[in-house]
């Protein structure tokens, strides 16, 4: 082998037992760190919707299709409604990770120390407004929620969030349980009902994307109850809005409605569990920013998602996101990438710090091992010299003549070429002292 190529295998040898215990501690501390933050997310998540053709369920396949983008499967979870949705959050076998939760749509939300499974609850953004739809059939009109006493009123289905709404709003307007003739059938059924004549009116609180509440708006006969007291409604519950219903907005060839009428709508919430993984609720949130965004038939465009409006503390990610915009690096690196930086730049930068000072112990040990492979023989050089005079002359110097090959052989960078020259020098020394 010639002996540059030597020299070179030599010093990547020394330079790779000099630099591997650094190295090795390097990925140590990295392999811990990645444990112990966890950067990458699941691939799976599962949302919980609503009943099937609800707004919900609509919404629910455009968050499946932006999270496809990421490689995340989003697993639908059909439910009653918004009641449901917050009780499966809450569920100890944690088989829901994110769902629609619509403001009022129960008792005001527990903490987490009440909760026996210790499950607390973070809000992503509120998303839309959902209005309390008032439908009903009847020539004279209706205007305030008392109207409906003594009627046949269809509130909304067990498990969604309308039947507590809707108790808020009776309990404001001083009506008492049987003042009204309440059913809870699911919003299908009861809109047969009504059309059938078996219903005076039903309640629905939805968004406007619904199918069902489209179908209602253009329904000739049926007609749409307007709140006049709507102010009042947002200041006596304040999970509730006044919103307008813009004239035409529902279809403008045929003028429906005819007039802006005033509504109350309470606003729903995309709310996650808090130990989902925070690059998921980061995704959700950026996923909101691209569905909800654009202007709708009760908002303009840029006012959801937003951080008003929510029963639940707001989620970390999802604070940072509203103040700041999405992270700087994932402007200009793929989501991973920027995601495992993101996550792991703190852990990185204390890495960084606790091997600085350990890598100034890396040339001296490099040093120290490239010059030993000369000075470990000098032992056996000054051993020869105090010999002398004790021991046969030939015998000497053929243990000097068996370092003198030796050190022929031994090859070591050429930055350390004098140790070497040094060496055979002595070796020179000792023959002539044995003359």
């Amino acid at each position: 082998m010639p002996r540059l190529i030597r020299e070179t295998l030599v010093t990547v040898r020394e330079l790779t037992l000099a630099w591997g215990p650094f190295a090795l501690i390097g990925v140590v501390l990295l392999a811990l760190a990645y444990w112990l933050l966890d950067p990458a997310p699941p691939k799976r998540v599962v949302l919980a919707t609503g009943p099937e053709r609800s707004a919900y369920d609509e919404f629910g396949k455009r968050y499946k299709a932006e999270l496809a983008r990421y490689g995340i499967e989003v697993v639908l979870k059909p439910s009653r409604g918004s009641f449901e949705n917050r009780r499966l959050l809450r569920d100890p076998k944690r088989e829901i990770d994110v769902a629609f939760v619509q403001g009022g749509s129960s008792e005001a939300a527990r903490s987490a120390d009440e909760d026996p499974d210790g499950t607390a609850l973070v809000s992503l953004g509120s998303l839309f407004y959902e209005p309390v739809w008032v439908f009903y059939r009847g020539k004279t009109a209706l205007d305030q929620i008392s109207d409906l006493k003594g009627q046949r009123v269809n509130v909304g289905a067990r498990g969604s969030g309308t039947p507590g709404l809707m108790s808020k709003l009776l309990a404001v307007n001083h009506l008492e349980r049987d003042d009204v003739r309440r059913s809870n059938l699911d919003d299908t059924p009861a809109v047969i009902a009504l059309l059938g004549g078996e219903l005076d009116a039903t309640v629905l609180a939805s968004a406007p994307e619904s199918p069902i509440v489209q179908m209602l708006l253009n329904t000739p006969g049926v007609r749409l109850l307007e709140f006049a007291q709507a102010e009042a409604y947002a200041r006596r519950l304040p999970f509730l809005s006044t919103v307008t219903l813009p004239r035409g907005v529902a279809d403008m060839a045929r003028d429906v409605p005819r007039r802006d009428l005033q509504l109350i709508a309470t606003t729903t919430a995309l709310v996650a569990r808090e130990d989902v993984h925070p690059a998921l609720q980061q995704l959700f949130v950026q996923a909101a920013s691209r569905i909800h965004s654009a202007p709708g038939w009760l908002a303009r465009a840029g006012t959801f998602p937003n951080s008003a409006n929510s029963e639940f503390p707001l989620a970390k990610d999802a604070e940072r996101y509203y103040r700041a915009g999405p992270p700087l690096l994932q402007r200009y690196l793929p989501f991973w990438l920027a995601n495992f930086v993101d996550r792991m730049w703190v852990a990185l930068f204390s890495i960084v710090a606790v091997l600085i000072p350990l890598s100034r112990l890396v040339p001296p040990l490099y040093r120290f091992r490239v010059r030993s492979r000369v000075f470990r023989w000098y032992r056996q050089l000054r051993r020869i010299e105090d010999d002398i005079g004790e021991r046969d002359r030939k015998d000497l110097l053929a243990e000097l003549e068996k370092l003198e090959a030796r050190a022929k052989r031994i090859v070591v960078p050429l930055s350390y070429a004098d140790e070497l020259y040094a060496l055979r020098s002595h070796i020179d020394l000792v023959r002539i002292k044995l003359g």
